[in-house]
């Protein structure tokens, strides 16, 4: 019983997860579990582990007599965390451009190669999961040429944190217009040229970009409370 128990709790733990992602549930939106469990035909302590998981990764907020909700989009969070990773990634990739040998070039082109060649958007119109991992790896690989395992750990560890955000950009930051395959190529081609000041410009810009598309919606948030 204890093993199904966990497998629905899984089951459940991913639908939610992905809803997350996808905007479906929104920023700040109430997850009661009477509704959930009936949703998806568990009890409730089976929603309640499956919530619980998604507290402990950050997706979701658990609060004393209020229970659980998807996190709420934070101005200060958000702001905090673009200025560590701009700081991090771009000295980072500095390094990289500096120190990286023949090997790391050709792991960086099949990178890109490899997010280029996968949809960003799925048939039906949700984001690819898929495109997502494949990004992490493009920028990971491009990072991993800077020879300080230190230093990497601390930009992908900033870069986990951002997850959310970046899921986000598209179906909450409506930022439909954006040329990302564009920024990718580009980042790609100031990498290969090792243009260290170039690559690091347009990696910052790369990630104010995401930024940006949230911050406009937290503000625009706030104007209405008012």
């Amino acid at each position: 019983m204890a093993g199904e128990k966990t497998t629905r709790a899984g089951a459940v733990y991913t639908q939610i997860r992905e809803e997350i992602f996808q905007g479906g549930l929104q920023p700040g939106q109430r997850l009661r579990l009477v509704e959930l469990a009936q949703r998806f035909a568990v009890s409730q302590s089976v929603v309640r582990e499956a919530l619980t998981r998604l507290a402990e990764q950050g997706l979701v907020s658990a609060a004393p007599q209020q229970g659980f909700s998807v996190v709420a989009l934070s101005a200060g969070h958000l702001d905090e965390l673009t200025e560590a990773r701009i700081e991090i990634e771009a000295l980072v990739l500095r390094r990289a451009v500096e120190r990286g040998d023949i090997k790391w070039e050709a792991a960086a082109v099949a990178a890109h190669h490899h997010l280029a060649s996968t949809p960003i958007s799925l048939p039906g119109g949700g984001l690819n999961g898929e495109w997502f991992a494949v990004h992490e790896v493009f920028h990971q690989t491009l990072l991993s040429g800077c020879r300080n395992d230190r230093l990497l750990a601390v930009a992908m560890s900033l870069r986990d944190a951002a997850t959310l955000y970046r899921r986000w950009s598209r179906p909450i930051g409506h930022d439909y217009d954006r040329d990302v395959a564009c920024e990718h190529r580009k980042l790609l081609d100031a990498v290969l040229a090792r243009d260290a000041t170039a690559a690091a410009d347009l990696l910052v810009q790369h990630i104010d970009r995401t930024t940006a598309s949230l911050r406009a919606v937290i503000r625009s948030e706030g104007d209405r409370a008012h």
